[in-house]
């Protein structure tokens, strides 16, 4: 699906859990994978046969902790409430106004915290995606 044609560049990305904008977003990655199933019958051709099956979607992203941000308090809280419901995502790789947005709903599976002493404090936040990944462009 092309946009604009053109190559973009990730500094203008913007990521939103629950609609609240996550700040301080360094990185993130999204994961679409389409799984298949084996037809292939015995006294075929040869070669295996598959048929597609079930999509699904995963992601990560890292971030600078900051611990008074809603987005990242949302994915927080999240992980932390015992049978919480998934909250709704959109990335957007370079940008609200332009290129692709990816939506969808995901359950955050995990959130850790990285601090050392020479350095600035991260957090890297995993998601499992539930239902559908919707790749639009970005109005």
């Amino acid at each position: 699906m092309a946009y604009a044609g053109t190559i973009v560049t990730g500094e203008s990305g913007v990521v939103k859990i629950a609609t609240l904008a996550v700040a301080s977003v360094r990185s993130f990655t999204i994961d679409s994978e389409q799984a298949t199933v084996e037809t292939t019958a015995m006294g075929s051709d040869g070669s295996r046969s598959y048929l597609p099956s079930l999509n699904q979607f995963s992601g990560s992203m890292d971030v600078y902790y900051d611990d008074d941000d809603a987005g990242q308090v949302a994915s927080i809280t999240n992980i932390q409430a015992t049978g919480s419901a998934p909250v709704a995502v959109e990335l957007y790789p370079s940008g609200e106004t332009t290129g692709a947005k990816l939506s969808g709903n995901i359950i955050v599976t995990g959130h850790s915290i990285t601090s050392s002493m020479d350095g600035v404090v991260e957090a890297s936040i995993t998601f499992q995606g539930t239902g559908a990944l919707t790749v639009a462009a970005a109005s």
